[in-house]
């Protein structure tokens, strides 16, 4: 209160309202008569406890004020964290991600091989197969040329014994042919 009875002492001092002419002191001077207005405002305000009031809105208002910037802070770091996170789990899904692909490109790969084996043996089998039906083609006119040489052998002896056996010829044939398998039989 000294404070501010000594601020108000030396404003006035230093006002140009003592620089005016005629009494300073005298209600038909505007100065002087702001000058008791504006003190009796002052004095109402710090009657009231207007500065205190202030000064608590005013610490309130800092309070409030470091709490919304803590909770700032808090969020801040709690964004920070599941950002890290967030980016965590992208590296570990590219890299699975990866890991399939590469999985992928390697089962792949190894079908394709299995695949060209499996085509080789096939060729190989349907190559074997075909030579064997070749040969075994070869083998059955084989024998029908053996057969058919042979039906012609017996046609063309038969011809040329029958033209050459007469009766007696055949008689003696026969017998010796039953001799021989009496022969053989005994």
């Amino acid at each position: 209160m000294k404070k501010l009875v000594s601020i108000l002492a030396l404003s006035l001092a230093a006002s140009p309202a003592l620089a005016a002419s005629g009494p300073f002191f005298s209600l038909q001077n505007t100065n002087f008569v702001v000058l008791i207005a504006f003190i009796a405002f002052v004095a109402l305000l710090v009657y009231m406890g207007v500065p205190k009031k202030l000064g608590g809105m005013l610490d309130a208002r800092a309070t409030t004020i470091r709490s919304e910037l803590d909770e700032a802070r808090a969020l801040r770091e709690e964004a920070k964290t599941i950002l890290a996170s967030y980016e965590r789990k992208a590296k570990e899904v590219q890299e699975q991600s990866d890991r399939i692909v590469a999985t992928a490109k390697e089962e792949a790969m190894a079908a394709a091989a299995k695949a060209k084996e499996d085509l080789k043996s096939s060729i190989a089998r349907r190559l074997q197969a075909a030579e064997e039906q070749i040969a075994s083609a070869e083998a059955a006119a084989l024998r029908q040329v053996r057969e058919k040489a042979v039906s012609v052998a017996v046609a063309a002896a038969g011809e040329i014994l029958s033209r050459q056996m007469t009766a007696e010829r055949a008689k003696a044939s026969i017998d010796a042919a039953i001799e021989q398998v009496g022969a053989k039989l005994h």
